[in-house]
């Protein structure tokens, strides 16, 4: 059946609400049942350059110059309203790229062994084969082996949890939602707790990473399934039961460490606060494949979270299916999630504060809000792991500690700026 509505433009109206057409050319008269009402009727008021008869004012003639309105010029009045929005959205995304760049040199050059920033493009023009020169043996050790694997770690984990977070408001339709609430981070804590507090060493190194991706994906599954009920999921469903669900990963945990002994304790602590301080080559591949699966996947969706947007009723009639968006997204966020915290441990507030921060710069629209929450985390998490390494030198704080800080109060004040702007939550 031949829908008679066009997705594209309601895709556009829920996300700005288009600008209304105002014309006093265009106001209609007295309307007459037969020609002796329309006698008796009174003359309608002249209009500016016209004049009033019994049937009704006449159309004041065309002022001399271009047409504004939009009427009559083949233009779409509506759409009008959009171009400085996606001028915004372009500066705002070559404003992001342009600080990841900036972030990602002071990332490699700062730190305990310090490298000037010349040195640093020096040795990065002469391994790509462009001239420069290398550096000494320690300065390209610890340059290629420990700070561009975590600046590409902090650049892909952030990428990750932002994008996810902005996908999760977007399916529940709700600006507090992120990927916890399914209970993606809390399923991946159990994996690697469990691998840490039962010893379990059957991929070497790469145990508690498999164990704590694999787990926060069997909790997303386990979720869904659960939540689902006549064929359908709701979304107070799916809250509900992910509440649940991280209620009982959250009593896991704790029975885990209370049988762990002092050195697991420990180990179990500083993997739960979040660090990007064991990056490695081999964990920078490990996460890229399922970071560029969804972070290349999400755009794609954003049309249609515009139309979800509209509500689940107008979403079906425009020819969306509700059903197997929810799914398809749930997993794209799920791959992102458990792969971010697979490999740096729980980071809270990135996938929450990132969109919240896009929309009062751009509104809420699906196209630009999702890639840019990805540049977004990119940077905030960039921008933390820069201050966790620095702040405290030589010590380092704990990366999960320092959003949460930061994010946190922040968080409040935004909640409040908006409830004060609203008159309130009714």
């Amino acid at each position: 059946m031949t829908l008679p509505y066009d997705s594209d433009a309601l895709a556009d109206a829920a996300a700005a609400q288009p600008a209304r057409l105002k014309d006093p050319g265009l106001r209609p008269g007295p309307r007459a049942s037969n020609a002796g009402e329309a006698d008796s009727c009174q003359a309608a008021p002249p209009l500016p350059g016209g004049r009033s008869s019994a049937h009704g004012p006449e159309v004041a003639p065309p002022a001399p110059g271009p047409q504004t309105s939009g009427i009559g010029t083949g233009k779409d009045p509506a759409a009008e309203p959009g171009k400085p929005r996606s001028r915004k959205a372009a500066l705002l995304t070559a404003g992001l790229v342009g600080t990841l760049l900036l972030l990602a040199l002071l990332s490699t050059g700062v730190g305990a062994y310090e490298i000037p920033l010349g040195d640093v493009l020096a040795s990065v023009q002469h391994r790509v084969g462009l001239g420069g020169a290398p550096l000494d043996r320690v300065g390209e050790s610890v340059l290629w082996n420990v700070r561009l694997p975590r600046v590409v770690l902090a650049l892909l984990v952030g990428a990750s949890l932002g994008c996810a977070g902005a996908l999760m408001q977007g399916v529940f339709g709700n600006p507090l939602a992120e990927p916890g609430v399914i209970g993606i981070s809390a399923g991946s804590a159990v994996g690697a707790v469990a691998a840490i507090g039962l010893g379990l060493s059957f991929f070497g190194n790469w145990t508690i990473t498999v164990c704590a991706f694999v787990a926060g994906l069997i909790t997303v599954a386990s979720v869904y399934l659960l939540s689902r009920n006549g064929g359908k999921t709701e979304v107070v469903t799916l809250i509900l039961t992910g509440i649940a669900v991280n209620a009982f990963a959250g009593a896991l945990i704790g029975l885990f460490v209370f049988f762990a002994d002092s050195g697991q304790v420990n180990q179990i602590t500083f993997w739960q606060l979040g660090s990007l301080a064991q990056a490695t080559w081999p964990k920078v591949l490990a996460v890229l494949p399922c970071a560029l699966a969804g972070l290349l996947a999400a755009p794609f969706y954003a049309r249609r979270l515009d139309l979800l947007a509209l509500g689940e009723r107008p979403a079906r009639h425009l020819g969306i299916d509700v059903e197997r968006l929810r799914l398809a997204l749930i997993l794209v966020v799920a791959l992102l999630t458990a792969a971010a915290v697979a490999v740096a441990g729980v980071i809270t507030f990135v996938g929450l504060l990132v969109p919240h921060l896009l929309r009062m710069a751009n509104g809420p629209g699906h196209r630009f809000l999702v890639p840019g929450s990805a540049l977004a985390g990119a940077v905030v998490l960039m921008a933390g792991d820069l201050a966790a390494r620095t702040i405290a030198r030589p010590a380092e704080l704990p990366l999960g500690v320092l959003t949460a800080l930061i994010g946190s109060p922040f968080f409040f004040w935004l909640l409040r700026r908006t409830r004060r702007k609203q008159g309130g939550w009714a």
